[in-house]
């Protein structure tokens, strides 16, 4: 069991105490407090030291204010690494740091005593308790924080000047203005509000005994700002390796550009858009392990393996850059590095039922780029229809992406092996498929009905590629509100089956008094309105098609194509070598 040292204190006794040694540690985010947080912090804490305005209804015996936890654990070094806690912690150093300030102006017994007991929160002591102002009491390594010698030095001398635009700078300038303007309307309150902040403002330091279990509790207990990403940890890993190669500054810059490209390419329901990428790497290396365990472990837990021992390569860095890459040339439909029809099945990817295609596709580019980062287009393209094939079905008969593991891992070590992938124990019968996709309910709300849809579309050979950030919808051809009104469609079924249904951009907007196929019909061809301004059709070639060349769309054409898309989809199957 985790020990754990907790022991509710003021801000004077938490940092007064000799053992008091933070770090900041180069994993962590930079400072993100603005102005706004400061004065919500700094009316909190003067609505909380002055009750209605009046310093002697304040009960120094019992009062108290709680600011929040400090989650820590000690390091190597003996430094206290602060999991939680950052932005508070800094935020109220800063503002001890403008009282300490103020005070070297004022001479009233209070303020030079306030002053002193403030001095020893800031600065470490020596063994007669006088403040050694070469030496701070907290220390940040925020590899990404340009800034933070600005915030050590303020801490350092207390100045300022109007170049400066860190945070830093700016919180402090601001609890500056807020001090003076406290002594100016009540001279008086001012040692008060200082003295109350260091003997009665509450924090919780929670010291861990391990860094794994002080992430532990933050990720219990944080409510507030965003928590540290598994990649924040794996930054510190990559850091401290390239800090010991000399190439500090090099890794610095690598990773931003790269932080910046995964936040622009993915947007994962999870997570960050770092640990997506590190993410779809993991299969990669998990391949090359040979590991086709259906249980994925945790992300953290894979990399931090032998003391993180995939964090401390050259390669690993340059792998993952090459990969964001990738996916960055997916993401812009990059017609110089892929072909049209390859456009077009990425394109068709992006609405698969689940996420593990990325994962099949970053282990396929990893393992066949050449030394130019190009893949075989035949191939790819090849490999692109059978994972698709696969897949889509594979959701019919086993919905979840985690029914997938079983036979997806072991292909995936075929692709790192330059082995055929075949899926050869999990091949489909016909007739079971076809019955099953027949017998299926494709209501809108599941996944795999817009992947049929938008797989259907693809299939048209007119079908021009559409633009990655195109807003699809789910159109039902012949309208609900149609039947609601008619009531001809005998067996109901029919309206949810995907013979009734189709993509649709979400800018085109169709009436709901306009609920006829003669009526709908103009807003799939485009049409000019009555003020004269062209509203574009859709993009969608088989609904222009059935435009084009029908007047009405009644059951039996559900029906009929309901069935072609049906065989057309168990054809595919069987292009693709997926039939036993």
């Amino acid at each position: 069991m985790s020990k754990l040292n907790i022991d509710q204190k003021t801000i004077k006794d938490l940092l007064i105490s000799k053992k008091s040694d933070f770090l900041i540690p180069d994993y962590q985010r930079p400072y993100a407090w603005t102005d706004e947080e400061c004065e919500t912090l700094w009316n909190d804490i003067f609505t909380f030291a002055f009750p209605n305005d009046d310093y002697t209804l304040f009960d120094s015996d019992n009062d108290e204010y709680f600011l929040g936890p400090i989650v820590t654990f000690k390091n190597g070094e003996n430094k206290l690494e602060i999991i939680d806690g950052q932005q508070r912690l800094t935020t109220i150093m800063l503002l001890l740091r403008a009282f300490y300030s103020k005070f070297d102006h004022m001479k009233d017994p209070q303020s030079v005593k306030t002053r002193e007991t403030i001095a020893k929160c800031i600065w470490k002591t020596d063994e007669f308790e006088s403040p050694d102002i070469n030496q701070l009491k907290i220390d940040s390594q925020v590899a990404s924080d340009n800034d933070k010698e600005e915030f050590l030095e303020i801490l350092r001398n207390g100045i300022t000047t109007d170049l400066q635009k860190s945070k830093y700078a700016k919180n402090y300038a601001f609890f500056q203005e807020k001090i003076s303007k406290l002594v100016n309307e009540y001279p008086s309150y001012t040692a008060y509000m200082a003295t109350r902040i260091l003997n009665n403002v509450i924090l919780l330091p929670i010291e861990a005994e391990s860094q794994d279990t002080a992430l532990r509790i933050f990720s219990t207990l944080n409510d507030r700002g965003l928590p540290l990403s598994d990649a924040d940890i794996f930054k510190s890993q990559f850091y401290k390796y390239y800090s010991d190669l000399g190439k500090k500054d090099e890794f610095i810059a690598r990773w931003k550009e790269l932080e910046a490209l995964c936040g622009r390419i993915f947007n994962p329901s999870t997570g960050t858009p770092m640990d997506e990428l590190f993410t779809r790497y993991m299969y990669y290396e998990r391949a090359k392990q040979g590991n086709k365990n259906t249980t994925t472990e945790a992300l953290r837990n894979f990399y931090e393996k032998d003391a993180y021992k995939l964090l401390k390569q050259n390669e690993t860095l340059t792998n993952m850059e090459k990969l964001a890459e990738f996916w960055n040339k997916v993401d812009k439909q990059d017609t110089d590095y892929f072909s049209e029809r390859v456009l077009k099945k990425l394109f068709v990817l992006k609405y698969a039922p689940n996420s593990m295609w990325t994962n099949i596709v970053s282990v396929y580019f990893m393992s066949k780029k050449d030394n130019n980062e190009q893949l075989d287009e035949e191939s790819f393209y090849d490999f692109l229809n059978l994972i698709t094939a696969f897949i889509w079905a594979y959701a019919i008969e086993r919905p979840g992406v985690n029914a997938l593991r079983s036979p997806v891992y072991p292909e995936l070590i075929n692709i790192v092996n330059n082995q055929p992938v075949t899926f050869d124990n999990y091949k489909f019968d016909r007739n079971s498929i076809k019955n099953k996709i027949k017998a299926y309910t494709f209501s809108n709300g599941r996944p795999i009905t817009k992947s049929m849809l938008t797989w259907w579309a693809f299939t048209d050979d007119a079908q021009k590629l559409l633009d990655i950030e195109t807003k699809l919808e789910i159109e039902h051809i012949y309208a609900k509100k149609r039947d609601e009104v008619e009531n001809v469609i005998k067996d109901k079924g029919n309206l949810e089956s995907l013979g009734n249904k189709s993509l649709l951009e979400k800018r085109i907007n169709i009436r709901a008094a306009d609920y006829r196929f003669n009526d709908k019909k103009k807003y799939y061809q485009g049409f000019v309105n009555s003020k004269g301004i062209q509203k574009d059709g859709t993009e969608i070639h088989d609904l222009i098609a059935l435009a084009d060349s029908k007047n009405d769309f009644l059951e039996n054409d559900i029906k009929a194509r309901n069935d072609s898309i049906i065989d057309s989809f168990v054809s595919y199957l069987d292009s693709n070598n997926l039939i036993m």
